[in-house]
C-alpha cells in the first residue's frame, strides 16, 4: 500500500498492513532542517523542505500544513511580532468590544498573505508527493478562531452571558474558513484539520449549544467541497480531522456528532474511553503523551505505548492513526521517534 492509500484504508475500517503513522511535526521539523520555527511559519517554501525531510526520514503516511494558530487571525487584521522560536505574539486583540465584533469583516483567502502561504504549501505537496501520501490541509475551528480574535477570558464570559455576540462572529469565521479550504482541496489536499483547541475548555452543554453546530456546518462543508472538486475521489473523497488539545473526555461523543472522519485525542484521555464514546464510526488519532512520553521517555517505553494505543484505540487493526497527543516538543531525540515509526 502507499501511504496515501494507507491512510484512507484505515479510515474507511478496511484491512490494513500497518497502522498509519501521522505525528504533528512543526518546530521540530524545522529545527531539523536547520531553520527557525519563525522561518517555518512564515515562510511556505521552509514548510515544504522541513515536512517533506520528516515525512521521508521518518517514513510517514501524511504530509501536513499545520503550522501555528495565527493564519485566520492574521487574515482578518490582527498584528503580531514574530519571534524566532515559539508562536507569533498578538500586538492587541482585534475584536475587544462588542462593537467590534459586530464590525468583523470577512477576508480573502487567497490575498490575504499568511492564508496564502498555506494554500501554496498545499499546492507544492501535491505536486512533490501528493500521488503516495496524504496531504493534510487546515483551517481554524469556530471557537479557536474566536479566542485567537477576541481573548479567552472575553470569549469564555461572551458565550454564557452574550452567545448572540459569539455566533455573529462565528458566521463570518465558519465562512471565513470553508472559503480558506477550498483552495486547499482544488489543490489536492484529500485531509483537512479543523484545530478547535479551545473547545476542549468548555464542558458538554455549552459545546452542544455553542460550537457542535458550527463544527457541524464546517465538516459537511469540506466533505461537500470534496465532491465538488473530485478531490481524492479514488479513494473516498476528502476527510476532516478534529484537533481539540486537551480533555476532550466529556465531550468527545458530540464530536463524533459534527461528522469528522478523525478526532485526534490528546493524551489526556484514555483511548479506550474515547473509543467507546466516538463509537465505531470514527477514526482515532493519538495518543501517548508528547512531554513525558516522547521528550523524556525512552524507546523502549515508546515501542510499549505504541502498541497500547494501537490496541486500544483501532478496531480489528483500523480507524486508527498512531501519533503523539499533540505536537512534537523540538528538544525530542531522534531516537525516540523512530521508536514509534514504521522502518521504512
Amino acid at each position: 500500500m502507499s501511504p496515501k492509500e494507507r491512510l484512507h484504508a484505515a479510515v474507511a475500517g478496511l484491512p490494513l498492513d500497518r497502522t498509519p503513522v501521522t505525528p504533528i511535526f512543526m518546530a521540530w521539523a524545522a529545527n531539523f532542517i536547520g531553520r527557525t520555527y519563525r522561518d517555518y511559519y512564515l515562510d511556505h517554501n521552509c514548510m515544504v523542505e522541513a515536512q517533506l525531510a520528516v515525512t521521508r526520514r521518518f517514513h510517514l503516511d501524511q504530509i501536513s500544513s499545520i503550522s501555528d494558530p495565527w493564519r485566520e487571525a492574521s487574515a482578518f487584521g490582527m498584528q503580531f511580532q514574530w519571534p524566532p522560536e515559539g508562536v507569533g505574539i498578538p500586538q492587541g486583540y482585534l475584536l475587544n468590544t462588542e462593537e467590534d465584533v459586530r464590525k468583523l469583516q470577512p477576508y480573502d483567502p487567497l490575498t490575504a498573505a499568511r492564508t496564502r502561504d498555506r494554500i501554496d504549501a498545499v499546492r507544492q505537496y501535491v505536486a512533490l508527493v501528493g500521488a503516495t501520501h496524504s496531504v493534510l490541509g487546515w483551517v481554524e475551528g469556530p471557537l479557536a478562531a474566536y479566542v485567537d480574535l477576541r481573548g479567552l477570558d472575553n470569549a469564555m464570559v461572551d458565550l454564557i452571558e452574550a452567545p448572540e455576540l459569539f455566533h455573529h462572529a462565528a458566521q463570518i469565521i465558519i465562512d471565513c474558513a470553508i472559503a480558506f479550504a477550498e483552495p486547499q482541496i482544488a489543490s489536492g489536499a484529500d485531509v483537512i484539520g479543523i484545530g478547535d483547541a479551545a473547545a476542549s475548555l468548555v464542558g458538554p452543554t455549552l459545546y452542544v449549544q455553542h460550537i457542535l453546530p458550527w463544527e457541524q456546518k464546517l465538516v459537511a462543508a469540506i466533505h461537500n467541497l470534496g465532491q465538488r472538486h473530485g478531490t481524492n475521489k479514488r479513494l473516498g473523497g476528502v476527510k476532516t480531522k478534529m484537533h481539540i488539545c486537551g480533555n476532550i473526555g466529556p465531550i468527545v461523543e458530540h464530536i463524533a456528532r459534527t461528522g469528522t472522519d478523525v478526532i485526534d485525542v490528546d493524551w489526556m484521555v484514555p483511548l479506550a474511553h474515547a473509543r467507546q464514546a466516538a463509537g465505531p464510526r470514527v477514526t482515532l488519532a493519538g495518543n501517548f503523551n508528547p512531554a513525558a512520553d516522547l521528550l523524556f521517555g525512552t524507546p523502549e517505553k515508546l515501542r510499549i505505548l505504541a502498541a497500547r494505543c494501537i490496541a486500544e484505540g483501532s478496531l480489528n487493526g483500523a480507524r486508527f492513526l498512531l501519533q503523539p497527543g499533540c505536537e512534537v516538543p523540538p528538544a525530542t531525540p531522534i531516537a525516540n521517534i523512530e521508536a514509534f515509526c514504521p522502518k521504512e
